[in-house]
C-alpha cells in the first residue's frame, strides 16, 4: 500500500501561516503530479493546487489564488503548501494526492490515485 506523508496541520489565528508537507516514496514522486486537497466539515472534497512533473508548472484553486504557494522539493521526494492569509473558511482536513492526470481533469479527485491520510488545519476568527 503506498502511502503519502502529509503533515504541517494546527491551529492558527486568522491572517496566519502554516505549511504542509507531503513525502511521497520515489518512484511515486517522479513523474507525478502532485496534488492538495481539501474537505471541510459537511462539504465535498475539493482541489487546492498542483504542481505537475513536467516544467513544474502549478495550478491553483481561485479561493487560494495569491494566498497558497505549492512547490516540490525533487531532492527531497516531497511536495509542501505554504498558506499565507488564513481565513476561516480555509479550515478543512488537507490531503496531498498522486497521479497522472490529464491537464483536463487535473482539478478531479478520481484523477488521482494515491492520497495521504490527511492534516487538520483550523483558522481562528
Amino acid at each position: 500500500q503506498v502511502q503519502l506523508v502529509d503533515a504541517g496541520g494546527g491551529l492558527v489565528q486568522a491572517g496566519g501561516s502554516l505549511t504542509l508537507s507531503c513525502a511521497a516514496p520515489r518512484h511515486i514522486f517522479i513523474g507525478y503530479t502532485m496534488g492538495w486537497f481539501r474537505q471541510a466539515p459537511g462539504k465535498e472534497r475539493e482541489f487546492v493546487a498542483a504542481t505537475r512533473w513536467s516544467a513544474g508548472n502549478t495550478y491553483y484553486a481561485d479561493s487560494v489564488k495569491g494566498r497558497f504557494t505549492i512547490s516540490r522539493d525533487n531532492a527531497k521526494n516531497t511536495v509542501y503548501l505554504q498558506m499565507n492569509s488564513l481565513k476561516p473558511e480555509d479550515t478543512a482536513i488537507y490531503y496531498c494526492a498522486a497521479g497522472r492526470p490529464p491537464y483536463s481533469v487535473m482539478t478531479m479527485i478520481p484523477s488521482y490515485n494515491y492520497w495521504g491520510q490527511g492534516t487538520q488545519v483550523t483558522v481562528s476568527s
